[in-house]
């Protein structure tokens, strides 16, 4: 999510981790759906989002095994963006206890996961595009 040039942060309540808004798609849902769904609980917002397009697969970390099916070692995400209106600040839910607008480095900084730091960029790189 950003607005202007700042990026939205959250810090999640379970491990402390910052990260971007971010979801699980459920049973039936498509990439898009379940990021709109999750868009809205998690901050509040509901605006039209823009696929950046930057599928990745990747290894699930050890300690997030217990939450996914057993077997499952791999997870799939999609990244979408979501411009916040000028003013707008998020409602968090219970998985968030804190946010941040950053600036793109701060908010680089900040982010746990090597995949929304570069979703991140992907999303900063087409803001400055002409």
């Amino acid at each position: 999510m950003y607005r202007g040039e700042e990026y939205l942060v959250a810090r999640r309540t379970r491990d402390g981790h910052w990260n971007v808004i971010a979801g699980q798609v459920e049973d039936g849902e498509s990439f898009a759906e379940g990021a709109a769904r999750e868009l809205a609980e998690e901050a509040g917002l509901r605006v039209p989002l823009v696929d950046l397009g930057i599928p990745e697969t990747y290894e699930i970390d050890a300690e997030y095994l217990p939450l996914y099916e057993p077997g499952v070692k791999t997870v799939t995400i999609q990244s979408f963006a979501a411009e916040a209106p000028d003013g707008w600040e998020p409602t968090l839910d219970h998985e968030h206890d804190t946010y941040r607008w950053c600036a793109l480095d701060e908010a680089r900084a900040l982010l746990y996961w090597p995949e929304m730091r570069s979703a991140l960029s992907v999303l900063a790189a087409r803001l400055r595009a002409p």
